[in-house]
C-alpha cells in the first residue's frame, strides 16, 4: 500500500512538472509573439533598428520562434545586410514546421542569394520553395530568372577558363620559341667558336696562316733538291748566261772582220822628200 502511494506521488509530480513545462512554453511563445508583433508595428513605421531589437527579444525568449527569425531576416534585408539576413532566414527554414513557413523562408533565401550574385545557389533555394508551394507565381518567376543567371555565369566561367587555357598555350608557345631561339643562338655561337678554333689551328705560333708557311716550306724543299752555289762561285744559270754573252761578242767580232775583208786592203802612199 505504501509502495502504491509512492508511485502515485511520483506520477502526480511528473504530471505536474509536464504541465508546468507546457505552461512555461506557452508563456514563452506568447511573450515571443508579442515581441514579434511589436517588431512588425515598428517595421510598418520604418523604424528598423527598434524592430530588430524586438525580433531579437523574441528569438531570445524562444530560439525556435520562426516569425522572429523570419522577420529579423527581412529587417536585415531591407537594410542591405544580406549576410545577416541569410543567416536568419536559414534559421527560419530549419525551425519551420509547415510547408507555408518553409516556402516563405526558402523564397527569401533565394532572393538574398540573387543579391549576392550567387545564382546557382539561388536556383536551389527557389527549387526548395517550389517543392513546398508549386503554385506560387512569384517563386516560379524568380526561379526562371535565377536559372538564366546561373547559365550565364557558367558560360562566363567557361569563357574565362577557355581564355586562360589559350593564354597558357600562347605562353607555352612563346617560351618554346624563346628556348628554340636561344638554342639557335647557342648553336651559332658554338659554330663560330669551332670555326675560330679551326682557324687558329691553321696558324703557326707567330699567327701566320699555315698555308703560307707550308708554301714556303715546300719552296724551300724544292730548292733543297737543286744544287745550291757556294759563296764566291757562279751558279749554273749565271755561267750559262755568261757563256751566251761571250758567244754573242765573239760572233760580233767575227762579223766585223769579215766585213773588212770584203772592202779590200787600203794602199799606203809614201812621199819622197
Amino acid at each position: 500500500m505504501k509502495q502504491l502511494f509512492i508511485i502515485l506521488m511520483v506520477l502526480g509530480s511528473a504530471v505536474s512538472f509536464a504541465q508546468d513545462k507546457n505552461k512555461e512554453k506557452e508563456r514563452q511563445l506568447q511573450k515571443a509573439n508579442n515581441y514579434v508583433h511589436e517588431g512588425n508595428e515598428l517595421i510598418d513605421s520604418e523604424d528598423y533598428i527598434s524592430a530588430e531589437m524586438e525580433y531579437r527579444k523574441a528569438i531570445s525568449e524562444q530560439p525556435t520562434n520562426i516569425a522572429g527569425s523570419y522577420n529579423l531576416g527581412n529587417s536585415y534585408y531591407e537594410k542591405g545586410q544580406y549576410d545577416e539576413a541569410l543567416f536568419r532566414h536559414n534559421q527560419a527554414a530549419e525551425n519551420a514546421t509547415s510547408k507555408e513557413e518553409k516556402h516563405k523562408a526558402y523564397h527569401n533565401i533565394g532572393n538574398i542569394l540573387m543579391k549576392n550574385k550567387m545564382c546557382k545557389e539561388a536556383v536551389e533555394a527557389f527549387k526548395s520553395a517550389l517543392r513546398n508551394d508549386p503554385t506560387d507565381d512569384e517563386t516560379r518567376y524568380n526561379f526562371a530568372i535565377a536559372k538564366e543567371c546561373a547559365e550565364q555565369q557558367q558560360q562566363d566561367e567557361n569563357d574565362k577558363q577557355e581564355k586562360e587555357e589559350e593564354k597558357e598555350g600562347e605562353d607555352e608557345e612563346k617560351d618554346k620559341g624563346e628556348n628554340e631561339e636561344k638554342e639557335d643562338d647557342q648553336d651559332k655561337k658554338d659554330e663560330g667558336d669551332e670555326d675560330k678554333k679551326e682557324g687558329d689551328d691553321q696558324k703557326d705560333d707567330q699567327g701566320k696562316p699555315k698555308d703560307e708557311k707550308d708554301g714556303k716550306e715546300g719552296k724551300n724543299k724544292d730548292q733543297e733538291g737543286k744544287p745550291q752555289p757556294k759563296q764566291g762561285q757562279l751558279s749554273p744559270q749565271q755561267i750559262k748566261n755568261l757563256l751566251e754573252a761571250m758567244n754573242n761578242q765573239e760572233q760580233k767580232v767575227q762579223q766585223k772582220i769579215n766585213a773588212e775583208k770584203q772592202k779590200g786592203a787600203k794602199v799606203k802612199t809614201e812621199k819622197d822628200w
